[in-house]
């Protein structure tokens, strides 16, 4: 396995030259990119010049991670060419969040092939439910299959997503990255640090992502006393403040964090990027910046556990433009650590997100995560 990574800037272009010399079926080419690159295609086009023959994938961002550093108006590329492993790109378009579990079965049937050991899933972040998409996936690839990645973002706008499209940024659409291989190993690493504050209300009306009332009471007035000032700031504002949710019932297993992607005035309602099943509990969250910036640590221990000595890895860090948000002047420390904690001889890219992809406990089922860091780490044995 051979990487390189690059960034481009429209101040300076490219850092270095593209390595076009890489190309080939076997090469996996990442883009997570500012959203502005949505009207300006033009570096996308030259990777696409650069590299015709490799799988090409990427998303608009709410931050762009290259190595220890965290960047708008930017593009993170990673270049890997494969030794002993094989690469399927599947596109599918969504509608709206309704269809969000038709469009997994889509991307299933595209990937279905032997020796599949991973996907890695980059989706629009405003028009999909994050939870029956990866749920879809799960039920219709074969069990064992390593399912990560995340919601494109548009900063704190919420205003417009999109996904590299065969090389060009296209909304509404999912794109899922096939890997084929018994060499190809992938680690993975989910973790929150925030806390729970306030009591626990019953969710009494909910449509799956959209929530309608806690406790009988609307959730949009509910959410508004606990913010006060800040409820002006909606949905941006909802990022600092997530919901844990948690199924009665459960007895194992740590509650999903979700985040807050939009409101509805006229219905007292609260849009987010996953499920929030009726008959579970929420329960409000707030930040603890060292809390978060040790939890990006373990994600990334978590991920580099059993990888290979001495191999390339790619490492893709997946984070919440809440913890962004929250982090603020100290958010360059969390994508820090990820690298501390990461394989040595590695790649290290990713983008701040609407929703995160990876499985909670090692080897337990994929999740739709918010105000998460998922790190996931690609190599060949």
């Amino acid at each position: 396995m051979e990487l390189l990574a690059n960034q481009y800037t429209e101040s300076g272009g490219w850092a270095t030259p593209l390595p076009a010399h890489l190309d080939g079926p076997h090469t996996l080419v990442l883009a997570f990119a500012a959203p502005e690159f949505g009207d300006d295609p033009r570096p996308f086009a030259e990777l696409s010049a650069a590299f015709p023959q490799s799988v090409i994938a990427g998303c608009s961002t709410s931050g762009e991670i290259a190595g220890t550093t965290v960047s708008d108006l930017s593009i993170s590329v990673a270049i890997a060419r494969f030794e002993h492993s094989e690469l399927r790109r599947a596109f599918t378009s969504v509608s709206n969040a309704t269809d969000s579990s038709a469009a997994g079965v889509r991307l299933a049937q595209q990937l279905a092939g032997d020796g599949l050991r991973a996907v890695f899933v980059l989706s629009d972040g405003l028009h999909v439910n994050g939870t029956p998409l990866v749920e879809s996936l799960t039920r219709h690839l074969p069990q064992g299959v390593v399912i990560a990645g995340g919601l494109a973002g548009d900063g704190g706008r919420f205003e417009k997503t999109w996904v590299l499209d065969r090389g060009g940024p296209t909304g509404q659409r999912i794109c899922a990255i096939g890997f084929y291989g018994a060499r190809l190993h992938v680690g993975h690493g989910c973790e929150g640090g925030w806390s729970d504050f306030g009591p626990e209300r019953l969710i009494t009306r909910s449509a799956g992502n959209v929530l309608f009332e806690l406790d009988g009471k609307p959730a949009l007035a509910l959410y508004k006393t606990y913010l006060g000032e800040r409820a002006q700031g909606l949905p941006g504002t909802g990022l600092l403040f997530p919901l844990s949710v948690r199924r009665t019932g459960q007895a194992h297993g740590d509650p999903i964090v979700r985040t807050i992607l939009g409101i509805d005035e006229a219905q007292q309602s609260l849009t987010f990027a996953g499920d929030m099943p009726q008959g579970a509990v929420a329960r409000l969250m707030r930040a603890n910046m060292d809390k978060l910036i040790d939890s990006a640590g373990k994600a990334a221990s978590a991920a580099a556990l059993d990888a290979p000595d001495g191999q390339d890895a790619l490492v893709i860090s997946v984070s919440c433009v809440g913890r962004r948000l929250v982090l603020g002047e100290r958010t360059e420390e969390e994508v820090e650590i990820v690298e501390d904690c990461a394989p040595r001889h590695g790649a290290h890219v990713g983008f701040y997100s609407y929703g995160e992809i990876s499985p909670s406990l090692r080897g337990g089922a994929s999740d739709l995560h918010n105000q998460t860091m998922t790190v996931t780490v690609i190599s060949e044995i």
